[in-house]
C-alpha cells in the first residue's frame, strides 16, 4: 500500500511550490503552536527565538513572509527592518497573541489574535498575495524600462 502511494505521488509530477515563512517569536509555546498551525496549513516554516537568529536565517534563505511576534517590540522592529532591506522583498508582519494595547508597532500592520486560526490564515494568505502582486508590478515596470531589442 505504501508503494502505491509513492508511485501515485511520482506520477502526479512535482509538487507545487509552498510559501516559505520565517517565524520569530520569543515565547516557545506560542512559537511552536504557530509553527504547527502554519505547517499544517501547507507553509514551509523556519522559526527563530531571537532577532539575531532570525536575521541570520534571513541571510541564508529567502522567505515569502517574515512574521514577528511576542512582546519584544524592539527586536521585532529590527527583524522586520532587516527583512525589508533584503533584495527579494518578503512580506512582513508583526503579530500579538494578547492584543496588548500600547505595544502595537508604529507601522500599524498588526495581525489578529491567533486564537482565531481561520482569520489568521486568511491574513497570511492576503499578505502573500499582496507580496506577489507587488513583485509582479515591479517586474512589469522593469520590463517597460528595458530597451526593446531591434527585430531582425
Amino acid at each position: 500500500m505504501a508503494l502505491r502511494a509513492r508511485a501515485t505521488a511520482r506520477e502526479r509530477g512535482p509538487s507545487p511550490e509552498v510559501a516559505r515563512v520565517l517565524l520569530m517569536e520569543d515565547d516557545v509555546t506560542a512559537r511552536l503552536a504557530l509553527q504547527a498551525i502554519l505547517q499544517a496549513s501547507g507553509y514551509a516554516v523556519d522559526s527563530a527565538a531571537s532577532a539575531a537568529e532570525a536575521m541570520e536565517k534571513l541571510e541564508r534563505q529567502q522567505y515569502a513572509l517574515v512574521l514577528c511576534g511576542g512582546e519584544a517590540g524592539d527586536e521585532c522592529r529590527r527583524v522586520i527592518n532587516h527583512a525589508r532591506a533584503q533584495e527579494y522583498k518578503p512580506a512582513t508582519a508583526h503579530f500579538t497573541a494578547s492584543g496588548g494595547e500600547g505595544k502595537r508597532p508604529k507601522s500599524g500592520k498588526m495581525l489578529i489574535e491567533p486564537q482565531d486560526v481561520p482569520a489568521l490564515l486568511t491574513k497570511i494568505a492576503d499578505l502573500l498575495a499582496d507580496r506577489a502582486a507587488g513583485r509582479e508590478r515591479r517586474n512589469m515596470r522593469r520590463r517597460r524600462l528595458e530597451p526593446v531589442a531591434a527585430a531582425r
